[in-house]
């Protein structure tokens, strides 16, 4: 039988599979929490175990201390995925912020000796990308604006300038992943050598074609990239179309080993 992902605090299986063939673990982005993926996972369909990593400070892990550095981020969900019986044919996902935290897990995977086979990056500029806006260290206001601006429905997000309550739970962790992206900057390394699929919407205020493709620089195995319509969170309107992407990036992996 093959090994699959048993859950922890930090791992949250969202589909699991008794014949699985691939494993897809996602990131979150910054915010966000593990049911971010739930509808990617229902369209990943049979042979897919997909899990979501829990960041700390959000949901069900809010009284634990939410962590503001991506490298610490990584470091504690590499050592997460390295406690697990070694899983098969494992990929990660990551979206904006979990793009860059998938990155560095990757590396250090890599440099255990237990590699994914395939990075997903999707709506975040290449690692050595030095974001400018120090949104983190100003009001709540400016989070919310940024919110709205990235939202594709920004409805939701203004109840935050209106409930209270509801910004004093879900702001926390927006600053602090704000916090986490806003002050990582990538320490060069030997790039990596797991293929690395890029993607991303049209019209994605916060990441070109052209940061998008920079990408291929970080590793020695093969790259692509594909454009979806959509905003930043074109994933949210697409996720049958994401879905068909990973599917056809892992299966083609699988026929050539």
């Amino acid at each position: 039988m093959s090994r699959t992902i048993t859950p922890t605090a930090w791992l949250r299986v969202l589909r699991p599979d008794p014949v699985p063939r691939h494993h897809v673990v996602c990131l979150p982005p910054g915010g966000g929490s593990a049911t971010t993926y739930r509808s990617l996972a229902e369209h990943l369909g049979p042979g897919y175990v997909v899990a979501a990593v829990q960041y700390p400070g959000r949901q069900d892990r809010l009284a634990d201390t939410a962590i503001p550095d991506i490298g610490e981020l990584a470091d504690r969900i590499a050592a997460e995925l390295l406690a697990q019986p070694r899983i098969e044919h494992l990929s990660l996902f990551g979206h904006s912020m979990g793009a860059t935290v998938a990155f560095e897990t990757t590396r250090r995977l890599e440099r255990d000796g237990q590699p994914p086979e395939l990075l997903f990056v999707s709506g975040r500029p290449a690692p050595d990308h030095r974001e400018s806006a120090r949104l983190h260290l100003g009001p709540d206001d400016g989070l919310i604006d940024d919110l709205e601006r990235l939202a594709a429905d920004p409805g939701p997000v203004r109840m935050l300038r209106t409930e209270p309550g509801l910004a004093d739970l879900v702001l926390p962790a927006v600053r602090n992943d704000y916090r986490a992206v806003e002050t990582y900057a990538y320490q060069p390394g030997p790039a990596l050598t797991v293929d690395i699929t890029a993607f991303v919407g049209t019209s994605d205020p916060t990441t070109t074609a052209a940061q998008l493709d920079r990408w291929s620089e970080f590793t020695t195995g093969a790259f692509s990239s594909t454009q979806f319509p959509g905003g930043h969170f074109y994933l949210d309107d697409r996720p049958a179309e994401v879905a068909t992407a990973i599917r056809n990036r892992a299966d083609g992996r699988a026929t050539r080993r």
